[in-house]
């Protein structure tokens, strides 16, 4: 599986998941929305790990910097 993700597209993910994991813990975010947020949270987290989005492949997009 090829990375299609940049350092920034990752850390940009990570601080959301970070902003909406503190949301649904501190419980400003409650129900629904709260399930909601954590699971965001959690794919956020996993796809900056990986650095691969599945949304990216179907509209070929790419954040990643080209090297030559």
């Amino acid at each position: 599986m090829n990375t299609n993700m940049g350092s920034a597209d990752r850390l940009i993910r990570l601080v959301a998941a970070v902003v909406f994991a503190v949301l649904v813990f501190a419980g400003v975010v409650k129900g629904t929305w709260g399930w909601i947020f954590a699971v965001l949270a959690a794919v956020f987290v996993l796809t900056s790990l990986i650095g691969f989005c599945p949304l990216y492949v179907p509209f070929r997009i790419s954040t990643k910097s080209k090297t030559k």
